[in-house]
């Protein structure tokens, strides 16, 4: 079996996927807990209502403590990449382990994306771009994230210059 990749994100993308989780996980709930918790005002003697707003509640602070405490830091410890002359490897995921090989010979586009919160800890993703779809390193220093789809690209255009 291959080595494992030798790049580790940067740590600050723990507090990114814990905004970006908490902020989905609170408009899901308030999506299901407010239209129930309208019926429970509008029918006070409906017992099964608060039972409802309860169970909503429990499962609110449990995906809370999964998705912010949790499993962060054992995503960011299993997501790993390595760039090298022939190929992008990727390697992540916790339960359901995922290793791509991305041979540049196939790739189409690199490019690097930052939304607000990215943006707000300097951090950029970069993203390869193949037929068959697109594969993104999540959570690299801005001007590294730069360097590397640039690399990437130069890769890619050395690959296709040697067909």
């Amino acid at each position: 079996m291959r080595e494992l990749p030798s790049e580790k994100l940067d740590p600050r993308i723990k507090n990114v996927w814990r905004i970006n989780d908490a902020i989905w996980i609170i408009i899901t709930f308030l999506c299901c807990f407010v239209p129930f918790a309208i019926a429970a005002a509008a029918e006070p003697d409906e017992g099964w209502i608060p039972i409802v707003l309860l169970a909503e509640a429990v499962v609110f602070g449990a995906l809370l403590v999964l998705f912010v405490v949790i499993l962060p830091p054992i995503r960011h410890m299993r997501w790993r990449y390595q760039l090298n002359g022939d190929f992008l490897d990727i390697a992540k995921g916790i339960i359901w382990r995922k290793r791509y090989i991305i041979p540049f010979i196939r790739v189409q586009n690199t490019d690097t994306r930052q939304g607000p919160v990215l943006r707000m800890f300097g951090l950029s993703s970069v993203t390869v771009a193949t037929a068959a779809g697109e594969h993104e390193i999540p959570g690299i220093r801005t001007e590294q994230a730069e360097q590397l789809r640039d690399r990437a690209a130069e890769f890619a255009r050395i690959a296709r210059e040697d067909v």
